[in-house]
């Protein structure tokens, strides 16, 4: 069957693009825990993340914000010193930052709200046929990644607020030819 060309051999990989990537995620912590992961993500291939993504869940209690948003440099480095995860402080200490900038956010009104608010809670659907035709970042990626960061978080630049959207399916960037595509179409206002 037809996949998007990134989604590679590994079984992994082609796993989470058929089951996962693009399908429209409405629910405030899991939006949260793709945000952070992609965060991790930067300067990386998405594979490892992938394949650390149990040892992240594990590392961050689940990725609840509510018993991040209470950490110290105690955790910090219980963190830095497992194997398990991406070790790196700046990203560590922005998770902590994050889950807090969260709890404000889904206070206010909800973080899957602040979100879908962007494209008038539809996902986005541009038909890309090819990989080169889907744009790293967009307009609408540097405006939510400038609202993010005014809101206290960190690692959320156009580029990682991009892969973010399109992972949670605010943007639908499977392409034409690929299986998923319509399906995640027919997914835009669930």
């Amino acid at each position: 069957m037809p996949r998007c060309a990134w989604a590679g051999p590994e079984p992994i990989y082609q796993a989470y693009h058929d089951t996962e990537w693009g399908v429209p995620e409405r629910d405030s912590r899991a939006l949260w825990e793709k945000l952070v992961l992609d965060g991790f993500q930067a300067g990386l291939s998405w594979i490892t993340i992938l394949k650390k993504r149990e040892n992240f869940r594990t590392a961050f209690a689940g990725f609840d914000p509510h018993v991040i948003a209470g950490w110290g440099e105690a955790e910090v480095t219980r963190l830095l010193g497992d194997p398990g995860i991406i070790r790196h402080r700046g990203k560590i200490e922005a998770t902590i930052g994050n889950a807090r900038a969260w709890q404000e956010i889904e206070a206010k009104g909800g973080f899957d709200q602040f979100l879908w608010r962007y494209v008038e809670g539809v996902a986005l659907q541009p038909r890309h046929a090819t990989q080169a035709e889907v744009p790293p970042s967009t307009p609408l990626s540097e405006q939510v990644s400038k609202d993010l960061r005014k809101a206290g978080f960190r690692f959320v630049g156009p580029t990682i607020v991009y892969a973010f959207m399109e992972a949670c399916g605010l943007v639908n960037d499977h392409l034409t030819g690929c299986h998923c595509h319509e399906r995640c179409a027919a997914l835009k206002a669930a």
